[in-house]
């Protein structure tokens, strides 16, 4: 377990480019899995989840090369089990999206509970409800045992809900499923329509894509494609919270405008000086202003994976912010160590959480960093504090987040990782 000591107090300035949407590469690298022809992603983001996930395809029997790379090749001419390393599964939530694969593939699939952040409150029940109406077979017991002994056939689903990963896992099955298959409530996340498009270069008929309802026509067999992942969103935002935090000036590259344009608009609100400018999204140093509430939602709306990020931010702003994540229970509690520091929060419940500011942070304390976007967070707020702070470990945040002690020492941070 490694600690980034981080001396804050520093402003922030200069150039980072951000990789490929972490959210797009996982699914992508699962729907290489449908052919045995090898298929080519570039701008793949160099994080621990993307690393999970291709030792989980070499595991699986598929050939995988440049590991650690931003461009990876990936052949599946065979798979030799229908079992992912349970270890793997363990700890990456987008493990799940290797259910569609190996039933198309297989027939079966064994997995274990996937990990990730909060396993225990994200059910998979949407994922399995879809592979049931394609013809999925659940045995009980503690893993999800699946077959498809009739093979995998269209069909006409609703998703309960529209979750990214369930619309992903319906997407994967239903693209050598035989004859049509219409998702009504799809998610409408960029990344959702990255697997989509890398779908058709494969060979899979697919209309209404970008929509709640999207309808995929089966391909017997699948070709190999080449595809470059579009910027992380998530990851521009982080890193214009972060500027915005340090009172500093930071240029982000590789977020497309449409995508990030969610992410500003909540910026702006809080007076945050920033902006699209050909093609690079300019943070200047600002003076953060209160607004009444954030409110996380679907697609287009503000992402709860930034809810964190923008509640450490409402620390710096002038006057009281609610910010109402109901999307997932847990987000917020590890940021209750922000007290400590001298932020000034009140937990309402598991979604809300009350903050009044400015308030002077001071460091001198050990970070828990819980969950991804949280450690994240509490890295920003160490960035704005007087003195020193430990965050740890710092394993989980470099799971989502490409080399990124280099970068905020590019940046002027003034940080260290300590192992």
């Amino acid at each position: 377990m490694s600690t980034l000591l981080i001396e804050g107090g520093h402003r922030l300035e200069g150039r980072v480019a951000v990789e490929g949407n972490k959210n797009a590469a996982l699914p992508l690298l699962a729907a290489c899995l449908l052919t045995g022809d090898e298929c080519v992603l570039t701008n793949v983001p160099r994080i621990g989840d993307v690393e999970v996930m291709a030792r989980l395809l070499l595991d699986l029997g598929a050939e995988v090369d440049g590991i650690g790379s931003t461009t990876l090749r990936v052949r599946a001419p065979h798979l030799r089990t229908h079992v992912p390393d349970r270890a793997l599964v363990g700890r990456l939530r987008g493990s799940v999206l290797l259910l569609g694969p190996l039933l198309a593939r297989t027939g079966r699939a064994h997995i274990a509970p996937p990990g990730g952040d909060f396993p225990a409150r994200r059910s998979i029940s949407t994922h399995l409800e879809a592979l049931e109406a394609l013809g999925v077979r659940q045995s009980s017991g503690g893993d999800f045992l699946l077959e498809a002994p009739d093979g995998l056939t269209g069909a006409s689903m609703y998703l309960y809900e529209a979750s990214v990963t369930g619309t992903e896992t319906a997407l994967l099955a239903a693209a050598t499923a035989k004859g049509l298959t219409e998702i009504r409530h799809a998610a409408l996340e960029p990344h959702v329509v990255e697997l989509c498009e890398f779908l058709q270069k494969m060979g899979v008929g697919l209309s209404g894509i970008g929509t709640t309802t999207i309808r995929v026509e089966g391909a017997a067999r699948l070709h190999g494609a080449e595809h470059r992942l579009g910027g992380d969103y998530i990851e521009a935002g982080s890193w214009a919270v972060v500027g915005a935090i340090t009172g500093g000036a930071i240029d982000i590259e590789g977020a497309r405008e449409a995508d990030i344009e969610v992410v500003a608009a909540v910026l702006k609100r809080m007076n945050v000086r920033c902006g699209m400018r050909g093609g690079v999204f300019e943070v200047r140093s600002s003076t953060p202003k209160a607004v009444r509430r954030i409110t996380t939602g679907l697609w287009p709306a503000f992402p709860s994976d930034l809810v964190s990020l923008v509640t450490v931010l409402a620390t710096q702003a002038e006057g009281r912010t609610l910010v109402h994540d109901w999307m997932y229970e847990l987000r917020l509690f590890a940021l209750e160590q922000l007290s400590g520091m001298g932020a000034d929060l009140f937990l309402a419940d598991a979604h809300r959480i009350i903050v009044t500011g400015p308030s002077r942070l001071r460091g001198g304390r050990v970070l828990d960093s819980r969950d991804l976007r949280s450690g994240m967070s509490l890295i920003a707020a160490a960035l704005a504090a007087e003195g020193q702070t430990r965050v740890q470990p710092l394993e989980i945040v470099e799971r989502g987040y490409s080399q990124l002690v280099e970068r905020l020492l590019g940046l002027g941070a003034k940080v260290a990782k300590v192992v």
